[in-house]
Order: structure tokens, then sequence, then C-alpha cells
């Protein structure tokens, strides 16, 4: 079961087969569960976890939802992965006609530890005890904030490229009202939201973590940290993706295209 534009996710031994087919309220709710962990994202890459094909498969069985989840290695940070696979119980659970939820991550070298705390509530310090030295809510924020400057740099990076006639100190005074209305905008604008930054149309759009725009003078320098933020996290993704393909050979079906690529180079601007 699938929604429109997802690959058909591969099932373990425990799906329903032909000898044991699942009912249409089982269906529905699979699909409901694939729709909802689109709104789960790896927190180091921005992406779902559905486009990054991290979702080995999804059944419903009676208003039950078993997920199984899989990483690009064995060995990705603990952190990552317990916040990705609670995201993922969290929304899961929030559904109409949920009873029970069951989310598994396999072939991670602390799955037994991690599967044995979601399953029992336990929390991240819970499950991980004196080896969770730092808050999952301020590791959130980490990415939160990186997100939120790659999607600044390129719906800039792109109003450069389509107008050769500005310059990137000319940034400075750029407003969310002079972003065009495409995918690049309204991406920023959830990051910003994410975060609880100024989202009116009067905003600016260069600014600091805490909303703060940044002197005139800084633009440019300003502008080429966070490319190297942008460029870090889709590199990332790319080599990620590859991974997982090599692993779990037919994975590649499960995977969607990145939302937000650019080159990595641009032509230097003269003010």
């Amino acid at each position: 079961m699938r929604p429109p534009g997802h690959a058909a996710l591969e099932r373990p031994e425990t799906a329903h087969t032909a000898s044991e087919p699942g009912t249409p309220q089982d269906a529905e709710l699979e699909l409901a569960a694939l729709r909802a962990l689109d709104a789960v994202y790896d927190p180091e890459l921005d992406e779902p976890v559905t486009d990054l094909g991290f979702v080995r498969s999804v059944r419903a069985d009676g208003g039950a939802l078993t997920v199984h989840l899989r990483l690009p290695t064995s060995f990705c940070a603990p952190n990552f992965a317990y916040l990705m696979a609670s995201d993922a119980k969290d929304v899961l659970t929030d559904l109409s006609g949920v009873r029970e939820v069951a989310v598994l991550l396999d072939d991670h070298h602390d799955s037994e530890r991690i599967n044995r705390g979601l399953a029992a509530d336990a929390g991240y310090r819970g499950t991980f005890g004196d080896e969770a030295r730092e808050d999952l809510e301020e590791l959130r924020l980490v990415f939160r904030r990186k997100a939120h400057a790659a999607a600044m740099e390129r719906a800039l990076t792109l109003l450069l490229r389509a107008d050769p006639g500005l310059a990137e100190e000319d940034l400075h005074d750029l407003t969310l009202a002079d972003l065009p209305d495409d995918r690049a905008g309204r991406a920023l604008l959830r990051r910003r939201a994410a975060l609880g930054l100024n989202c009116d149309p009067s905003a600016r759009v260069l600014v600091d973590d805490h909303g703060d725009p940044f002197p005139r003078e800084e633009v440019p320098l300003r502008l080429r940290f966070a490319r190297s933020t942008r460029i870090s996290i889709e590199g990332n993704s790319h080599f990620c993706r590859g991974l997982l393909r090599t692993r779990y050979p037919g994975s590649e079906a499960d995977q969607a295209p990145p939302a937000h690529t650019l080159p990595l180079t641009v032509q230097a601007r003269q003010s």
C-alpha cells in the first residue's frame, strides 16, 4: 500500500500474504500511516524519512500498526535514529482508528535498546541512561537552525540567478513579500515557522538564528556561511541515499528525488 508518489514498500515476513489478505480498513490505515510519516524528518538531512527510503514496511492489522524503519548504516548516530523512530511513533499514535503502534528500527547496532525503549515509552534519557548526554530538543533545535540557513540561502540564490542585476548586498533589504510563491519560498516559511521566527510579509529574509537581520556589510559573508550549510546537507543526503541503496538492493524504488538541490557553485557577483 502506498500513496501517490511513493514506491511500493518492502514487506517483512509478518505482512499480509495472498492467503491472508488485509481488510479495506487495514489498507486505508496503512495509506494514512504512510502519509503521516511524510511529516517525520531526518534531522540532519532535513528530508522526510519516506522520501529517503527509511520506511521499510507498514502493516495494519485491526487497528494495530507495525512500522519497520531502516537506515543507511548500522552505525548511524543513535540519537538521530531514536529521534526519527520516536517522531514516527508520535505521528502514528495520533491517527484516527489506531489502537496500538509498534515502531521497530531494523539492523542498527542499538536496535534492541531503541526498540525496547520505544515500546516502553521510556523517552530518550530513559532508553540510553547516562549515555544520553544531550537533550533531544536541543539537538532538534540545532538542526532546525541549519535547515533554516540552508532554505534561506537556497531561496536567495535562486533570486540572484533570476536577476543578473541583483547584487548580494541588495539582499539586505529583501522581505518575505519579495520572494516568489514557489517551492523554495514555501520551504523557507516552513523552516521559519518551526523556529518561531517572524513570517510576516514585511519580515527581512536574511536573518540569524533569532530572526535578527545581519548588517549590510556582512551579507556576502553570511550568505557564504549559509551556502556551506546547504551544500553540506545536500551532500550528506546524496551520500546517505547511495549507502541505503547499497545496503538494501532495490530500496531505490522507495526513494523520491530530493526536493531541493542546487549546483555546488554560483557565479561570483560584483556590487
